[in-house]
């Protein structure tokens, strides 16, 4: 996973990988899962939330990242990559021994599970808009448009932890190291 760039469109400040997204997206899915279990009367187990995340893109070590205007651009093949990317998780799972293989599967396509895919999607985009917030702190404005469009999507998002997080830490994300010691 951490030889496979994200962004591959834009110009990066700091290059990421899908290992380092990953990692920040399971951070996040964990967050809005305590978030919705201390607040909104959830019950969503925050460490399978975030190894969903953690695996949620494991699939990009055969396909790639596909970038997301590219892989939206027409619906037939964002439904023709949607397969590709399921084949290439069940060639992980196959690469397995049978009895791990099981134990994963549910890790590898949590999809199946709506309340769990809906924290990894929107720590996903909150993870995305993190990183346009980085570069545009680094003045890189090529990521002000992609920002924008997971700021109105994440804005758009029926999840109350969401609108928390974005509330309460978000802002958090915007300030320099400086700006955050408290000492």
């Amino acid at each position: 996973m951490r030889y496979i760039s994200r962004w591959g469109l834009m110009r990066n400040t700091v290059p990421e990988n899908i290992q380092e997204h990953s990692l920040d997206v399971a951070v996040i899915a964990h967050a809005l899962a305590m978030i919705r279990n201390t607040y909104f009367d959830g019950d969503i187990d925050p460490n399978r939330v975030a190894l969903c995340g953690i695996f949620h893109d494991a699939s990009e070590i055969f396909t790639g990242d596909m970038p997301t205007p590219v892989k939206h651009f027409n619906p037939n093949f964002k439904h023709s990559f949607h397969q590709l990317e399921d084949r290439a998780r069940r060639r992980l799972l196959g690469m397995l021994p049978s009895e791990l293989a099981e134990e994963y599967e549910s890790l590898f396509f949590f999809e199946e599970e709506p309340e769990y895919a809906a924290l990894v999607k929107a720590a996903d985009k909150i993870a995305a808009l993190t990183k346009c917030i980085e570069e545009e702190k680094s003045g890189n404005l090529e990521f002000r448009r992609a920002g924008a469009e997971h700021q109105e999507y994440l804005a758009a998002s029926p999840l109350p932890e969401v609108h928390y997080f974005m509330e309460k830490f978000l802002p958090g994300y915007r300030l320099s190291l400086d700006e955050l010691n408290l000492g």
